[in-house]
């Protein structure tokens, strides 16, 4: 069984960035993919971005599509979230999470998760 800790959330203005870190331990990293999640104030849980268990795709949701960055380092059990360009409504609670089969943006799909980290987006 995996255990995953998200660090490197804080507050940040607008138009900032922010690299969010995710340390598994555990399990054999490099046979899980990798997703990032999020949950804003008042809303439901929602797929950031995920990362195939090789590092070689990628899949972004529309709202982060050219601002943040998904990648992972086997070698260091870590998932990576490289976030730029922030605004007030990517505030939010961010979680990784990982799942022992393909990358996918469906949140049911992952097994594992992190306790969070909270991002805050001032304007």
């Amino acid at each position: 069984q995996v255990q995953l800790v998200e660090s490197g959330g804080g507050l940040v203005q607008a138009g900032g960035s922010l690299k969010l870190s995710c340390a598994a331990s555990g399990g054999t990293f490099s046979t899980y993919a990798m997703g990032w999640f999020r949950q804003r104030p008042g809303k439901e849980r929602e797929f950031v971005g995920a990362v195939s268990r090789s590092g070689a795709y990628t899949i972004d949701a529309d709202s982060v599509k050219g601002r943040f960055t998904i990648s992972r380092d086997n070698a260091e059990n870590t998932a990576y979230l490289q976030m730029n360009s922030l605004k007030p409504e990517d505030t939010a609670v961010y979680y990784c999470a990982a799942r022992s089969d393909i990358a996918t943006s469906r949140i049911r799909a992952y097994d594992y998760w992190g306790q969070g980290t909270q991002v805050t987006v001032s304007s």
